[in-house]
């Protein structure tokens, strides 16, 4: 059996072919078997799967003042698309105006103004700012789609899943001014309508979900992220309340049903608070698919004659800290 040269270190997991022909390596070792060809141009030690590695294995191949942007900013940014990712999904890369959009096979080619958007270097590749990410993707979105993507870049909560570095990302003064800068392009009008409903303290994409089908059905808009104190300890953090009215909404991921330790500090959370006279309503993607009953209960909750709060020491729970 032949055995095949090494490749140097340096070229890392995924290379351009250009570089690999500098680095001495002939055509005869970057075209073998062993490499696989994620696009034109490019080899890979590994077959790409993920995301990032299809991300990973064009950056080499970008050119100079070439950028990713789009739904590849998007992601790569953490921002909550409406779709999956799909190994079928091509990488949105940005030219300068003056330049030319690459084609090839998986990438769709855009130009975009440099002074549009700032370049950050993020996960070591070049990508357009969140900002830029989301006004390019704005022509595909519905005003909710485009809230859960404003509450995400607005976001100053530390957990908010896999957004990336940054909080928060934006402001709602750095967008506005941005939409100015930008005037009309595909889905402007769509995010003017949604930066009003969008809110800085948001946990989760499925919290923004909850609240505007809350909204949408003619129901009060619910304080975000609301306390919950009694004699001077905080029982609990709701994801979504009517202070007013003690109700608390929880939406249940599948996080909060297979950690272990999640899954205790909501049974424990749910008890406190309960214990201080609020009703506690747990919902799950099941009631945003079919709200109906979701609805009709949180309408009879909020009707349903009310008791005071007990008294310290009388049957209350203290001591929980979310």
């Amino acid at each position: 059996m032949k055995h095949r040269i090494p490749l140097p270190q340096h070229l890392g997991h995924a290379f351009s072919v250009k570089r690999a022909e500098a680095a001495g390596i002939r055509p005869g070792r970057h075209s073998t078997p062993d490499l696989h060809r994620p696009f034109r141009g490019v080899r890979s030690v590994e077959k790409p799967k993920a995301f990032n590695d299809f991300v990973n294995c064009y950056a080499p191949r970008l050119k100079p003042g070439h950028r990713f942007g789009g739904i590849t900013a998007a992601r790569d940014w953490g921002l909550p698309l409406p779709t999956a990712w799909t190994m079928t999904e091509p990488i949105d890369v940005v030219a300068p105006s003056s330049g030319t959009p690459p084609k090839a096979r998986g990438v769709r080619g855009h130009r975009l103004r440099e002074d549009r958007a700032e370049t950050r270097i993020l996960k070591g590749h070049p990508v357009v700012d969140p900002v830029a990410a989301l006004f390019m993707c704005a022509g595909n979105l519905t005003v909710t789609q485009a809230v859960i993507m404003l509450d995400a870049l607005l976001t100053t909560a530390s957990n908010y899943p896999e957004l990336g570095p940054g909080r928060p990302l934006s402001t709602r003064d750095e967008i506005t001014r941005r939409l100015d800068e930008w005037g009309r392009f595909p889905g402007s009008g769509t995010i003017r309508a949604s930066l009003p409903l969008a809110c800085e303290r948001v946990e989760s994409p499925k919290e923004t979900e909850t609240r505007l089908l809350l909204v949408d059905s003619g129901l009060p808009e619910p304080i975000v992220q609301h306390e919950v104190w009694a004699d001077g300890r905080m029982l609990g953090r709701c994801d979504l309340a009517y202070p007013e009215l003690r109700i608390a909404f929880e939406y249940e991921g599948d996080g909060h049903r297979t950690e272990k330790e999640q899954w205790r500090k909501d049974i424990q959370r749910q008890r406190y608070l309960e214990g201080e006279g609020w009703i506690v309503i747990r919902l799950t993607q099941a009631d945003l698919d079919k709200p109906e009953m979701l609805i009709a209960s949180i309408r009879r909750a909020m009707s349903a004659p009310r008791s005071s709060p007990p008294a310290a020491g009388e049957n209350s729970f203290r001591g929980f800290r979310a």
